[in-house]
Parts: C-alpha cells; structure tokens; sequence
C-alpha cells in the first residue's frame, strides 16, 4: 500500500501533471474504492494506481493499457486476472509486465514468456501447474514435488487416465483387496497418515 502511495504521488506530480491521477488500495473504505472506480469509469480520473485489489470484478470498458510492476512476483492466475481487467471495450490494449527479478529466475522468464505467448486461461493454467508443480494429491500442499513416482499430472493425463481405470476397476472386483495383500500393505503404508478414511470403510 505505501508503495503504491508513493508511486501515485510520483506519477501525480512529475510524471503526469496534468492528468488526474488516482489511487486504488485494500485497506479504504468500501465507499471511498467504489467513488474512485465510479470516478474512473466515468473518465474522471486519467490513470488509476493500483495494488492487486483491482484484480477481480473491475470492469471499465475505456481502460486500455495496464502495467504491472514487478510481474515475477505474481503467479500466472494472477497475472492474467489483472491483465483482463483491460481491453473489455472497443478499444485495443496494451499490458505491460516489467520483470525485476534477476536475468537468472528461469521460473519467472518462463512465466512471463507464457503471458506473451498466449490470452488463453486454460493453457495458462496448464503452465502454472508445469512450472510449480502439483504438489501433494493427498494433503493441503498446493505446489512443489507431486505424490506421484513415475507421472506428472501436467504432462501424463492419458497414462494417468488408464492408471484410474484400472485402480477403480481392481477395487469394483476386490473392495478389501483381499486378494492383492500387498497393494493394500504398501496402500497403507504411503497413505494412511493422509487418507485414512480409506482404511476404515
């Protein structure tokens, strides 16, 4: 918020001087957000300074150019919910992503190069899950190594697809797995800590 305090002031001041400059954050008062949107809207106010509170659910058809500073620092989700809050009207856009992060942060080339290559929100989230990983299948970690040995859930649907069918169709013929000993031992031993609803039906 002090950040974008500041720049507001910087742009108002030396950059801008003679457009109407306004400031966007999560801390003021409901009324106080929706007067300076309404003012913005109405084309009030010329350039709207911002932090991620204007990610979601803004919708001003005139706005047709948004920069976002620091862009290696937000996922591919976010970037691209702030991007389509531009270019919503007639009009063409241009969004902006500066990258401060060092020329050595492969991830956050990788991120930003996904943005330039496509508007696509599927195919985004696809890279999101290739570049951070799908985390654990089985607790609330979101990111990083996956549970899974042999497959990533980004790159291996259809072997993932034929492994299901086949784990559903052995416990349709064996819901205990009497019969296959040690799958429900070495079921047990990886997964009981994390679904051990499994293990009490």
């Amino acid at each position: 918020m002090k950040a974008a305090e500041t720049e507001a002031e910087r742009l108002r001041l030396d950059v801008f001087p003679n457009l109407r400059v306004e400031l966007l954050h999560g801390r003021m008062r409901p009324k106080d957000k929706e007067r300076i949107m309404d003012a913005f809207r109405a084309g009030e106010a010329d350039v709207l300074i911002s932090t991620t509170v204007i990610e979601v659910g803004v919708d001003v058809p005139n706005a047709t150019v948004m920069l976002v500073e620091n862009a290696e620092r937000f996922g591919l989700a976010q970037l691209h919910q702030l991007r389509g809050r531009i270019g919503r009207g007639a009009h063409p856009s241009t969004c902006v992503l500066f990258d401060a992060s060092d020329p050595a942060n492969e991830e956050a080339r990788a991120r930003i190069d996904a943005m330039v290559r496509t508007t696509d929100g599927f195919e985004l989230a696809d890279e999101d899950l290739r570049l951070r990983g799908e985390g654990s299948l089985f607790d609330t970690r979101q990111s990083g190594m996956p549970d899974l040995k042999l497959a990533r859930l980004a790159e291996d649907l259809d072997l993932i697809g034929r492994a299901r069918a086949r784990a559903f169709a052995l416990v349709a013929d064996d819901p205990g797995l009497a019969e296959h000993p040690e799958l429900l031992e070495e079921l047990t031993l990886r997964f009981a800590d994390s679904i051990d609803w499994l293990f009490k039906s």
